[in-house]
């Protein structure tokens, strides 16, 4: 099966730790990710929250999602109502994560992907990207099949609950 989503790019650099993404602090406060979602990035970037709208594509470089492996960065993520992130390389724990819960991790060049570009994503037997309605491609890692099941049911335990092993 063969998915299209289309976004706009929000950029973010390389390094960039959960703790960045949310503060460790607010888990404390909530877990509901519509409350976290008003924090996300407060710490780098305290107009992000307000200004990111549902379908946005976050876009980093080199490991993103480093630091501390608490699954609330990737629930403020998608309580934001960001599905997919592209960035050069995950720190595995949030690759793991991302899946877990049903946000596309993707690893691909970013270089050439600016803050605010149209960004066509097609997710299949293999992942392209086009940015800016651009004629050249950027390949991206291909996603394997169990795990692009996992991300279309919303996650692991919506897929789970789909297909009872037992």
């Amino acid at each position: 099966m063969n998915i299209s989503i289309n976004g706009h790019a929000r950029r973010f650099g390389d390094n960039v730790n959960t703790d960045y993404i949310i503060s460790s602090r607010r888990k404390r406060e909530s877990l509901d990710p519509a409350v976290l979602k008003q924090y996300l990035f407060e710490t780098i970037a305290p107009e992000f929250a307000a200004s990111v709208r549902a379908g946005d594509i976050l876009v980093a470089g080199k490991n993103f999602g480093c630091g501390s492996a608490m699954e609330v960065a990737v629930t403020a993520v998608v309580g934001a109502g960001i599905k997919v992130v592209l960035a050069q390389s995950f720190a595995r724990t949030y690759f793991r994560n991302a899946v877990n819960n049903g946000l596309y991790a993707i690893e691909c060049d970013t270089s050439r992907i600016g803050e605010g570009a149209a960004l066509h994503i097609e997710l299949g037997a293999q992942v392209i990207v086009r940015c800016d309605g651009g004629a050249e491609p950027m390949q991206a890692a291909p996603i394997a099949p169990e795990m692009l099941a996992i991300l279309e049911a919303g996650g692991l335990v919506p897929y789970l609950l789909r297909h009872p092993t037992f």
